[in-house]
C-alpha cells in the first residue's frame, strides 16, 4: 500500500484521539473547578504505527482491505485512574455519553488474563468530520489504575524485547509483581477517602487563590497602589495561616471590594 494511502487511512483516527483525549481532558478540568474529586487523573492516547498493523496483519492474516473493520484498536485512549472504584465510574461515564457507542466491553479486572494484566477495555465507535463528511471509527479505550499501568508498560516492553516470548523466570516475577500491584491498589482504597478529602482540600484552596489573584491583578488597574499593596500584605498573612475557611473569607470580601469598583467605575462611565 503506497504511502499517501496509509495517511489517508489514518488521519482520521488521528483526529479520533485528539477530540475524545480533549473531551476527558475537559471532564477533568471541569470537576476541579467545581472543587470536585476528579475520577480521571491522566489521559493518554496513540494511533497505531503502519509497522505495528502490519505485524498485526500477519499475525492474524488480515487482508489489508478489511483493516479498519477487523483491527479495532487503530486508535487507542488510555484513561488512567488514582483507584480501582474509579474505574467503574469512568465506564459508566462513557455508557451515558451521547457521542460515543459501546460495541465492547472486556473486564480483565475482575477477570485477570493469565500473564497477570489488569485493565478495562471498550471498543467504542466515534464519528469525526472529515472532508469526505463524516465517518464513523472504532476506538480502543483502556481504562487502568497508575499501578495497572505501570505493570502494563514493563510487560509490554518485555514482550518486545522477547519478540514475545517471555522467558518462564521473568513471567514468574511479572506474575508475583501482578500480586504485588493488586495488594498496593487494595491498600490505597483503604485510605481512599482521606486521599479525596486531602486532593479536594487542595483544588478548592487552588481555585480561591486564583480568584484572590485574579482580583487583585483587576484592581491594579483601578485603585491606588497603597490600598493594594495592604491588600496583598493581607492575603499573604491569611494565605500564611493555612486556613481555608480564613481564606474563603478574605476572597469574599475581596469580591466585594472588586465590586464596589466596578460600580464605581461603571457610573463615572456613564457621567461621561
Amino acid at each position: 500500500m503506497e504511502i499517501q494511502l496509509w495517511r489517508e487511512i489514518l488521519n482520521p483516527y488521528e483526529l479520533a484521539v485528539k477530540e475524545i483525549m480533549t473531551k476527558f481532558n475537559h471532564l477533568i478540568k471541569e470537576h476541579r473547578d467545581r472543587g470536585l474529586y476528579s475520577p480521571i487523573e491522566q489521559v493518554e492516547g496513540r494511533v497505531k504505527t503502519i509497522s505495528s498493523i502490519l505485524e498485526k496483519c500477519q499475525k492474524k492474516k488480515i487482508a489489508m482491505e478489511d483493516i479498519e473493520e477487523k483491527i479495532y484498536d487503530l486508535a487507542g485512549v488510555r484513561i488512567i485512574c488514582q483507584f480501582v472504584e474509579d474505574i467503574d465510574r469512568v465506564v459508566e461515564l462513557i455508557r451515558n455519553r451521547k457521542d460515543m457507542e459501546i460495541r465492547q466491553e472486556r473486564d480483565y479486572i475482575r477477570q485477570m488474563k493469565s500473564s497477570g494484566y489488569r485493565s478495562y477495555h471498550m471498543i467504542i465507535y466515534y464519528t469525526v468530520d472529515t472532508l469526505d463528511g463524516p465517518k464513523k471509527l472504532q476506538v480502543e479505550i483502556q481504562i487502568r489504575t497508575m499501578a495497572m499501568n505501570f505493570w502494563a508498560t514493563v510487560e509490554h516492553s518485555l514482550q518486545y524485547k522477547y519478540k514475545r516470548n517471555i522467558p518462564d523466570h521473568i513471567k514468574e516475577r511479572l506474575l508475583n509483581a501482578a500480586d504485588a500491584i493488586i495488594v498496593l491498589d487494595n491498600e490505597m482504597s483503604s485510605v481512599r477517602s482521606e486521599i479525596m478529602d486531602a486532593q479536594i482540600s487542595f483544588q478548592i484552596q487552588a481555585n480561591i487563590v486564583a480568584d484572590i489573584l485574579n482580583n487583585i491583578q483587576n484592581l491594579y488597574k483601578v485603585a491606588n497602589k497603597r490600598e493594594i499593596l495592604k491588600i496583598q500584605d493581607e492575603f499573604y498573612r491569611v494565605y500564611a495561616m493555612n486556613d481555608i475557611d480564613q481564606l474563603e473569607r478574605f476572597d469574599k470580601q475581596l469580591d466585594m471590594i472588586a465590586e464596589g469598583y466596578r460600580a464605581q467605575t461603571l457610573a463615572m462611565d456613564m457621567e461621561d
